[in-house]
């Protein structure tokens, strides 16, 4: 079939379009770059000029394919209209600005999911949407059946699955799979290379209590089949697990850390961690302990990429850029 992705030149995006190409799919990858085009050109994959911040560039895309795949996400302010940022920035106490920025970027999410769903209620078109399990619920082995914790610290995405599931109803085949905070592979730039920045500027690697608490994990190169396999078979209104590993501990990700910069480690209280780690520390100190075992074996899916431990201790994760 015919794929638009959003998100098709990321850290995801890439493996995932080689990976549709590869299985006989054409690929319409939006681009919102000079940059980015000329990697999907030189990909095989044809080239839509957009952003999320230009509804109408996502209906246009959307209505040029069979099926959608939404990886793309506005991470930066960067990526943000001018109005929005001013918003951001302008809009009431400084000690806001995180929430409103998450907010922002949460609305546009969902915006665009209703925009993919008002394209594809029409043929009925496989919907494929991403979504953190940082939000689902702590503490307890989560599986595929469980909603998202209203009480994460990433609630704030929470209404961009019920939007994606709720276009099952209009005959959307709707999807979301779930990824872990540690998709991890050459050029990560996301959970884990923040963690490395902190223990780099502080000079130890950190991590809350004990550090039992555990985050999930998957090599970038499953974790995209596992978007093309829900593309293909996914059912509507499912939620999958993109889970190699349940839970890695995170004082096991620190040790590791410690030991490629050549730095302690260090046991943080919670008042602690929110000098170490910023922004990151209420997700530095949830326990994401997730199961993948109805999504292995509802769509046949097994991870063949290295464990997270194997591949953090790496020295391509340590150079810095």
């Amino acid at each position: 079939m015919r794929v638009f992705v959003t998100g098709a030149t990321g850290f995801i995006g890439t493996p995932l379009v080689q990976d549709l190409l590869a299985n006989g799919h054409e690929v319409l990858g939006m681009a919102h770059t000079d940059e980015g085009a000329a990697k999907l050109a030189a990909a095989g994959a044809a080239v839509h000029r957009g952003s999320l911040a230009d509804p109408d560039s996502l209906r246009k895309g959307a209505a040029q394919a069979d099926g959608v795949i939404h990886l793309a996400y506005l991470h930066s302010m960067g990526n943000m209209p001018f109005g929005t940022r001013l918003g951001i920035l302008l809009g009431g106490s400084p000690r806001g600005i995180t929430g409103r920025f998450g907010a922002a970027g949460a609305g546009a999410d969902r915006k665009a999911i209703d925009t993919f769903g008002s394209v594809l209620a029409a043929t009925g078109g496989p919907l494929v949407v991403a979504f953190p399990t940082l939000t689902l619920a702590a503490g307890s082995l989560v599986t595929e059946r469980e909603a998202p914790d209203p009480t994460s610290p990433g609630a704030a995405r929470i209404g961009s699955e019920t939007a994606a599931l709720a276009l099952a109803a209009r005959g959307v085949r709707a999807s979301v799979v779930r990824i872990p905070p540690t998709v991890h592979g050459d050029g990560d730039k996301a959970m884990v290379p923040r963690l490395i920045t902190a223990a780099r500027k502080k000079n130890v690697a950190g991590y809350v209590g004990q550090g039992a608490n555990r985050w999930p994990a998957a090599h970038k190169e499953d974790v995209a089949r596992l978007f093309r396999l829900a593309l293909e078979e996914g059912a509507a209104g499912s939620r999958y697990h993109a889970v190699a590993e349940e839970g890695v501990p995170m004082r096991s990700i620190a040790e590791v850390i410690a030991k490629r910069l050549n730095v302690p480690t260090r046991s943080l209280t919670k008042e602690e961690s929110a000098g170490h780690f910023g922004w990151l520390a209420a997700f530095a100190a949830r326990d994401n302990h997730v199961s993948s075992e109805l999504t292995r074996k509802e769509l046949g899916w097994r991870p063949a990429g290295p464990d997270l431990l194997t591949d953090l201790d790496r020295p391509e994760y340590f150079t810095e850029r």
